[in-house]
């Protein structure tokens, strides 16, 4: 039986990082993925540029039942401890709105980063490897890692989530945590499109493809970003943002004119534009498509001859749109899994299992769920470097 300080599962973000930092600390350090190449969700991201972090990260900026538990691990290693670890690998990179950053060059040099911070360190990399049949036995976890017996002092779970599982995603982490006594909190999509009826698709369907600015809420929560109209429903960042708040049943709300009054546009327009009608007042400011849509119901009339009752309806529309979703595109196009091993049964700063000494649960697999925009990626950077420090 060959034997090791630490095993971790996953060579992900948050698995990479981990292995790094301990094998840093002269640790024996193995890390297993059943996929073929590490870093395979960095690759994708961000269009290929990966969103690595985000300028404004901050505790606020993520879900979970204890909205405190990330505040040790974000404080500890934030987005400019990363920041400036990219850059003395000479990785350049740009902000492109709200705080988000991205790589100039491609996804791939942070994964290469990552793989050189842990051979250098001497972490051993296995690719294409299953583990199963993990135990606790004698203070040591034992498993079975492709039909070798493995066995090491601490155990990191860092398989991430449920999400894009063409990718190999899955339930192991979830499993493992059950396993051992583990409390998960119910898992769903997250930053994910979400899908209309039928009956409403016939209208939303003339609109596929469309994009605008907007801003969706539900209940007390918005976000102020693009929003793609799609052939099975809404997509855009806005959307992807509320899809993290939303749950079936309720509606979301549509501002079509984020930042403006709609009351005070539309007086403004009956004052100097009354011979226009509503759809061809809306088209100066939304797509035409969509100003079709909006003034389905509305009078056909010259804007002057609106009463202030017909415009303040109107206005209404304009400023929140009121859909009701029935669900979402799910795991398959989901960013990432909101929920996950509870943070009640986790330590906060080292992310180390309560009850059992020596397992650690890191990253996307952990109840701490992120906005778009970086938050997740600066979740596991986080969250790795803090049981890298333990393990």
């Amino acid at each position: 039986m060959q034997s090791y300080d630490v095993v971790i599962i996953g060579a992900g973000a948050a698995g990479m990082f981990c292995a790094s930092e301990a094998a840093r600390r002269g640790r024996r350090v193995l890390i297993v993925d059943h996929n073929r190449t590490p870093g395979d969700k960095i690759r994708i991201s961000g269009g290929g540029r990966c969103n690595f972090t985000n300028l404004y990260c901050k505790p606020e900026n993520f879900l979970s039942q204890n909205p405190k538990f990330a505040i040790s691990a974000l404080s500890r290693f934030n987005q400019s401890d990363f920041i400036a670890l990219i850059e003395q690998h000479g990785i350049l990179w740009h902000e492109k709105s709200l705080g988000q950053l991205f790589c100039d060059g491609s996804a791939r040099q942070i994964i290469e980063m990552l793989v050189s911070l842990m051979t250098a360190a001497g972490a051993e990399l296995r690719l294409s490897a299953v583990v199963n049949q993990v135990r606790h036995v004698e203070r040591k976890f034992c498993m079975s890692i492709d039909g070798q017996q493995i066995r090491a002092e601490s155990l990191v779970v860092a398989c991430g989530g449920k999400s894009i599982p063409k990718m190999g995603a899955s339930d192991f982490g979830y499993r493992i945590a059950t396993q051992f006594g583990l409390k998960i909190e119910d898992t769903r999509p997250a930053l994910v499109p979400l899908t209309f009826a039928p009956q409403e698709l016939v209208a939303l369907k003339t609109l596929a493809g469309l994009s605008l600015d907007a801003r969706v809420s539900c209940g007390s929560m918005g976000f102020r970003e693009g929003m793609l109209f799609t052939h099975r429903g809404l997509s855009g960042p806005s959307i992807l943002q509320i899809s993290s708040y939303w749950r079936e049943g309720q509606t979301i709300s549509v501002d079509l004119l984020p930042g403006q009054d709609a009351v005070s546009f539309l007086r403004f327009a009956k004052k100097n534009q009354g011979r226009l009608n509503a759809p061809n007042t809306l088209a100066q400011v939304i797509p035409k498509r969509l100003a079709q849509l909006v003034c389905k119901d509305a009078p056909q009339m010259a804007l002057a001859n609106f009463s202030d009752a017909e415009l303040l309806s109107l206005a209404a529309r304009l400023s929140s749109w009121h859909l009701k979703p029935i669900g979402s595109e799910g795991y398959r196009t989901a960013e990432v899994t909101l929920g996950g091993v509870s943070t009640d049964a986790l330590d906060a700063r080292t992310m180390q299992a309560n009850k059992m000494p020596g397992l650690y649960f890191i990253g996307e697999v952990v109840d701490v769920t992120g906005w778009l925009g970086g938050y997740n990626f600066q979740w596991a950077w986080s969250s790795g470097w803090a049981a890298g420090q333990v393990v």
